[in-house]
């Protein structure tokens, strides 16, 4: 069972392996991608292009950067602070706070994921394939006895006996 208790919860956020961590970093697609992909929301990236839909930079647009897993947050480029000695540092953002626009596709996994189409035209070559190869008699079993087969040939035997019986009697 699943706790509410608020310092179970944060408990379970900070000690969460990073399997789990990768999940809690999913953002929404843009309605574009949505679309597309028939994905609601991915994981967020470094190299994906994302919108900030809260805060004060709400509305800005920018490549990931960086993902910092431990910390539960992403660096975007372009949106930085200014600093008072006048150096500028990168502003951290939330994941939960953007929305995807466009996804880096550079990893295999992620764009064979996301290809619904490829998968359904595997399903559709698979039966032609199997046309192809020449068909090889399948081994026939022989069947096994079971208790209740052994005990219904048992009774028919004593059936024919006392016909037998009968008949000659």
């Amino acid at each position: 069972m699943k706790t509410t208790q608020p310092r179970k919860q944060r408990k379970m956020l900070y000690q969460a392996p990073l399997h789990i961590r990768y999940k809690l970093f999913s953002a929404p697609l843009s309605p574009s991608l949505k679309a597309s992909h028939n994905v609601s929301s991915l994981p967020v990236r470094s190299g994906d292009t994302v919108r900030i839909m809260r805060g004060d930079r709400k509305g800005l647009e920018g490549k990931v950067t960086r993902v910092d897993r431990k910390e539960y947050q992403i660096l975007v480029e372009g949106i930085t602070r200014e600093k008072v000695d006048g150096t500028t540092t990168p502003v951290p953002i939330h994941p939960s706070k953007v929305m995807i626009t466009s996804l880096n596709l550079d990893d295999k996994w992620r764009r064979e994921s996301l290809k619904i189409e490829a998968v359904e035209e595997k399903a559709v070559e698979k039966p032609a394939e199997e046309e192809k190869k020449p068909e090889t008699p399948k081994k026939q079993r022989k069947k096994r006895k079971t208790r209740k087969s052994a005990a219904k040939r048992g009774t028919k035997k004593l059936e024919a006996k006392k016909e037998g019986e009968a008949e000659s009697g």
